[in-house]
């Protein structure tokens, strides 16, 4: 994370308006901007009201920050981020995400809840999605997100953007799913013999057989997430206390808590800090908290014009902007290297010429490190028209800085030649072959002097 800039608590990265516009806000904003580091980014989805922040926290290492509630009422609006020093990667930052609860009565737009879903499937590069009680029908039914995704992001840009088309796409850009289930009491037993969480899950969602309209829609949500999260996880959590101690949540010690609640707790944050993988956009670039900022602002300035958040177009204006600041950084480069190498003026032009070369392979490693996507061409073209340019100033220097540096050598050299004219020694008889002889003097004196450059 960018020095400066600690977090101390979560602050809204994309405020959700009454009116359902989403905006990203503009603190947040420069908080992502100023983290060049790469991000690993989970974010939590799921109904209202089911702890979600709670396990986020958790992921902070805190008892406190994402706001926890007592009541009915869903506290979280919106998109809520907590940047954080990554505890297991070095160099990394955590970017935690706690979505607006799903499905809040409240709330007038179920639309809504589809575009916040959608945001945390974009953003994320691991998704928990957190459900109260069992894996069953009714909580299957709960994540009919899932099933709407194909038509809330697109892949392509072009005609392309069918489900059949986007299916496979999708999958090479999705989070890892990890399913948390929350007060959950049943024995992990199947026919009569123990199965893990992970068999659970994948139990769970085996397809129904038959094709009637009920079954179909029975399997829509496990066929989506069958398809789009190939890298699956469960986690089940009994409660973390008693009825009346939860609603003190954030004040308990860890002694507090039921150990069938914290065990699984600290095994999902260690399985999270190490398997979480940095965020990246297609063609394996790996996002840092600035690309993150661009990403948010035109999913969400996508969504608020009325289109389909496009991941093709989102990655080409992302690769805009970067490769744009590549150039820029490059060129700082070639400029820093070339003050700090290039002694003016030069004996020689090839001496200078070598040198430019040197510092201009410099700034292109920095460039080609920077930039990613399908159209580096144009602004490496563009880094090179640029570095010309600065070598050809350098070599206007480069001769003002020698013709200025001869001057001032004949200036001193022909001082007192210029005295002797004044005081009329050469005006007497031999006073010219003295003279001659002196400025022949001057001239030889002149010749030998180094550091004069090319002029």
């Amino acid at each position: 994370m960018a020095p400066g800039i600690p977090m101390e608590s979560p602050i809204c990265l994309i405020e959700n308006k009454p009116d359902g516009t989403l905006v990203v806000e503009e603190k947040a904003m420069h908080i992502l901007l100023d983290i060049r580091q790469p991000v690993v980014v989970v974010a939590i989805v799921g109904l209202y009201r089911t702890g979600k922040s709670y396990l986020m926290n958790r992921l902070a290492g805190k008892r406190k920050g994402f706001c926890l509630g007592a009541t009915v009422q869903g506290q979280t609006k919106g998109i809520w981020m907590w940047c954080l020093p990554h505890p297991r990667r070095p160099n990394h930052t955590l970017v935690l995400l706690d979505t607006e609860g799903l499905g809040d009565v409240q709330k007038g737009n179920t639309q809504n809840d589809s575009w916040i879903f959608a945001l945390a499937i974009l953003l994320s590069s691991t998704l928990v999605y957190n459900s109260m009680g069992t894996i069953d029908h009714v909580a299957l039914e709960n994540l009919h997100y899932v099933t709407e995704l194909t038509k809330k992001i697109h892949t392509k840009s072009s005609g392309r953007c069918q489900e059949e088309n986007n299916s496979a796409e999708f999958v090479r850009f999705f989070p890892a799913f990890i399913w948390a289930v929350r007060d959950f009491t049943l024995q992990l037993e199947m026919d009569g013999r123990p199965v893990t969480e992970d068999e659970y899950l994948e139990s769970a969602l085996k397809l129904q057989k038959g094709n009637t309209e009920p079954i179909q829609k029975c399997n829509a949500p496990r066929i989506c997430i069958r398809k789009f999260f190939p890298s699956r996880k469960c986690f089940t959590f009994d409660r973390p206390a008693n009825k009346r101690k939860l609603q003190r949540l954030e004040e308990l010690e860890e002694e507090d808590l039921e150990p069938d609640f914290l065990e699984p707790v600290n095994d999902f944050c260690e399985h999270v800090w190490n398997t979480s993988r940095p965020k990246t956009v297609p063609g394996g670039r790996v996002v840092s908290g600035t690309m993150l900022a661009n990403l948010a602002k035109n999913y969400v300035e996508a969504i608020n014009s009325g289109q389909v958040p496009c991941l093709e177009n989102a990655v080409q204006a992302l690769a805009e902007i970067e490769n744009t600041a590549a150039v820029h950084e490059a060129i700082s480069r070639y400029e820093e290297l070339m003050e700090k190498r290039m002694k003016l003026p030069t004996e020689t032009v090839e001496e200078l010429l070598g040198v430019h070369a040197a510092c201009e392979r410099e700034a292109t490693v920095v460039f080609m490190a920077c930039a990613f996507g399908d159209h580096i061409e144009k602004f490496q073209a563009d880094l090179m028209r640029n570095l010309q340019e600065k070598k050809k100033e350098f070599c206007r220097r480069n001769e003002q800085v020698s013709s200025d540096r001869c001057l001032a050598v004949l200036t001193d050299l022909s001082r007192e030649l210029e005295d002797g004219i004044a005081k009329g020694i050469y005006s007497v008889p031999g006073g010219y072959q003295r003279f001659l002889e002196n400025r022949r003097e001057i001239e030889e004196t002149y010749r030998l002097t180094p550091g004069k450059g090319i002029q």
